[in-house]
């Protein structure tokens, strides 16, 4: 309920029931028992927790451990997470470690009527873990409860925030909500959708910002794309052509030493050379890896990664679900692919990732075919030295954050997949 009303992008919510440790044989057959304690702080790898936290809190990936109940073990794969704007750390143990209390910049303890933790705990136990309610209780009367009396209430008293009567508390949560926004205001990393949609109107676009230059030929393949009667067969013909200036365009932005070569004729001649170790691409998925070819034709032996992000139907946050990336990023310069940036949410969350892998600000170039202003303003804001590049800017969003006059759903008019009637700027997720 807090994340929906926080209403900012990159919220992470991390808990504690991941870190549980991993425990010995005899521990195994204790928990099979319903004898293991894990309500115990000595159950949790708070060394694992603080590290992963204070890595989060630097904006840095890590990997969670995925805890699975049934069979009291960690899983073989790990989760990956990136740092965000907001980290909700929740867990029953969150008070009980002094180090751990040190990187929590607001304390909230949720108090709740004990029949009723008890309600949630076997409904969670018996309908999520296939626990017996037998066990369930015995757990409860020789583990949890005495835990809940003398490691749990006892840190109440740690807490900024004491929340009564839990998620049902929405003057509480209201409270937070405000508490936190005015954290992320001046710490100047607001995000919230509303406030992006209008804080950009009337400003000039930044600086940062490069847009191909308008000629005839550009305006007649713009007009072509945005036409929702072109057919496929032209649609890509027509963007493939606007990639490949737009990629000749954004050539021009790399760095350039001066050479001298000789002619064939024997004669010399001064010309430049790009001046850098590599030059990587990296596709924002799906769209994004339209621009490949064209990439590929421009800057020979160029290497090439994949991100993908997509949203979370609960949040409405992006989030990354798949990430390959070549050896060695960090020497390279960077171009970042993708079709359309209507809010700038996709970009801004590969941005993030490529800086988690020590690529320099400086080194990254956004690329797109058509971007909305408020994507523009969104990705200069958030990272002021990242160069964009683009064919157009169109100025509005609608209220679904779709650029308006736009395109289209590039991905669904470029590979032929079904789109609804209404064509929509969906590559961005938002």
């Amino acid at each position: 309920m807090i994340i929906e009303a926080l209403d900012v992008p990159w919220v992470v919510l991390l808990s504690m029931d991941a870190f549980y440790k991993v425990l010995t044989q005899e521990q195994q057959a204790q928990a099979a028992r319903n004898e293991f304690d894990f309500d115990h702080p000595d159950a949790f790898d708070f060394e694992l927790i603080i590290s992963t936290l204070w890595k989060l809190k630097q904006g840095k990936s890590v990997k969670i451990p995925t805890y699975d109940f049934t069979t009291h073990s960690r899983h073989k794969e790990w989760k990956t997470l990136y740092g965000a704007n907001v980290i909700i750390f929740e867990g029953i143990m969150a008070f009980a470690h002094t180090e751990l209390l040190k990187l929590l910049d607001m304390k909230i303890f949720v108090d709740t009527d004990s029949d009723i933790r008890l309600v949630r705990r076997l409904r969670r136990d018996i309908s999520e873990r296939g626990r017996e309610i037998e066990g369930v209780l015995k757990q409860y009367h020789a583990f949890v409860k005495p835990a809940f009396d003398q490691f749990i209430q006892p840190t109440m008293r740690l807490a900024d925030i004491v929340v009564p009567r839990g998620s049902g508390n929405t003057v509480a949560i209201d409270l937070i909500v405000q508490h936190v926004h005015s954290q992320l205001e001046e710490r100047k990393l607001r995000w919230d959708m509303a406030a992006l949609a209008s804080a950009h109107q009337s400003q000039p676009l930044p600086r940062t910002l490069s847009v191909l230059k308008e000629t005839p030929q550009v305006r007649v393949m713009h007009t072509i794309i945005r036409d929702r009667e072109t057919s496929r067969d032209e649609f890509i013909f027509y963007s493939r052509r606007l990639m490949r200036l737009l990629i000749e365009y954004a050539s021009s932005f790399l760095p350039f030493r001066s050479c001298t070569v000789q002619t064939p004729q024997g004669h010399d001649y001064q010309g430049r050379m790009y001046d850098g170790k590599r030059i990587t691409g990296v596709s924002i998925l799906r769209a994004g890896e339209t621009m490949e070819p064209a990439l590929r034709a421009v800057c020979k032996d160029v290497r090439i990664g994949t991100i993908l992000i997509q949203t979370n139907p609960s949040t409405g946050e992006p989030e990354l679900h798949y990430l390959r990336l070549p050896k060695d990023i960090s020497e390279d310069h960077v171009i970042l692919m993708d079709c359309t940036v209507s809010t700038g949410a996709a970009a801004m969350m590969a941005i993030r990732v490529l800086l988690d892998h020590e690529v320099p600000e400086e080194k990254i170039f956004l690329l797109s075919l058509l971007m909305a202003e408020l994507g523009v303003h969104s990705v200069a804001y958030a990272f002021p030295r990242v160069q964009i590049l683009t064919t157009a800017v169109d100025k509005k969003v609608n209220n679904m954050f779709r650029i308006i006059p736009g395109i289209g759903n590039f991905g669904d008019r470029y590979f032929g997949t079904d789109a609804p009637a209404d064509w929509s700027d969906d590559e961005d997720p938002v």
